[in-house]
C-alpha cells in the first residue's frame, strides 16, 4: 500500500473548505487509491502566501515525506501555497498530489499555482476594501458606527483565535505524528531488538545499516531510539542503569 501524508491549510481570509472538509476529501482519495495516510498535518489561520518550509506543521509535513520518500496529498493546491515561486520550488524536491485531481499533469498544476496566486491578489484587496469600509463607518457617532466598530473587533478577535487554535492544533499533530512515526517503526525497532542489540547506541547503529530514517531523513541517534521506544512501550530486560 502506498503510504502518503496528509496536509491542510485554512487562513483567517479564506475560508473555502474547513480542515476536516480538506481530510474528508483527501481520505476518500486514499480509499479510492490504496494508499495509507501515515500522518495528517494542518495550519490554522496561516495564510497561503507564507512559504511552506516557514509554517510549522507543513515543515513537518515535508520533512516526514523526505524521510518516508512519499508524496504530500493536500485537497487543493492552494491549500499548499497561494505563491507560485513558493510551489515551482517545493515541486523540485517534493511530490504532490491533489485529492480533486490524482492524476493531474505538472503542466496543470502550474497553471493551477498561478492562479492560486492570482486568487490571493483578490482576495486581500477584496479583505483591504472591506476593511477600509468599515473603519471609515466605524467614525460615525451613529448605529451603523457602532455596529461597523463591533465588526471590526469580532474581526480581530477572530484572527486572535485562529492564531491561539493553531499553535494548540500545531502541538497537538506534532505529538500524534510523532506516535504515527513510531509506530510504522515498531517492527523495524522489534527486530532489531530480537537481534540482541543490548544499548540504545547499538539499536541506532542497526536501524542505520537498514537503511531506516527518522522522520526528517536522518540518521538515528541514542536519544532518538530512547523517545521512540518509550512512545511504543519497549524496554530492555536489563535495568536502565545498564543502558547507559
Amino acid at each position: 500500500m502506498k503510504q502518503v501524508v496528509a496536509y491542510a491549510r485554512v487562513s483567517t481570509d479564506d475560508q473555502s473548505l474547513s480542515v476536516a472538509g480538506q481530510f474528508a476529501a483527501i481520505k476518500i482519495a486514499a480509499e479510492a487509491n490504496g494508499w495509507e495516510i501515515v500522518a495528517q498535518f494542518t495550519d490554522e489561520g496561516v495564510s497561503g502566501s507564507i512559504d511552506p518550509l516557514e509554517r510549522p506543521q507543513c515543515r513537518l509535513a515535508l520533512a516526514m515525506a523526505k524521510g518516508l520518500d512519499c508524496p504530500v496529498v493536500v485537497h487543493r493546491l492552494d491549500r499548499l501555497t497561494r505563491d507560485h515561486a513558493h510551489f515551482v520550488t517545493l515541486q523540485k524536491k517534493y511530490t504532490f498530489i491533489e485529492a480533486e485531481d490524482v492524476h493531474g499533469s505538472g503542466l496543470v498544476r502550474n497553471i493551477k499555482s498561478l492562479l492560486a496566486e492570482e486568487e490571493l491578489i483578490k482576495i486581500r484587496q477584496r479583505t483591504k476594501d472591506g476593511l477600509a469600509e468599515l473603519k471609515v463607518k466605524a467614525l460615525l457617532d451613529t448605529r451603523e458606527g457602532e455596529e461597523a466598530r463591533q465588526k471590526i473587533a469580532r474581526r480581530d478577535a477572530g484572527r486572535a483565535k485562529a492564531w491561539a487554535v493553531g499553535n494548540g492544533a500545531a502541538m497537538q499533530a506534532k505529538a500524534d505524528n510523532a506516535n504515527n512515526r513510531a509506530r510504522s517503526l515498531d517492527a523495524e525497532l522489534k527486530a532489531c531488538l530480537y537481534e540482541r542489540q543490548p544499548t540504545f547506541a547499538a539499536i541506532a547503529k542497526c536501524l542505520n545499516a537498514k537503511g531506516v530514517t527518522t522522520a526528517r531523513g536522518k540518521e538515528f541517534a541514542p536519544m532518538t531510539v530512547k523517545r521512540m521506544m518509550e512512545r511504543l512501550g519497549l524496554t530492555f530486560p536489563a535495568t536502565p542503569s545498564e543502558q547507559q
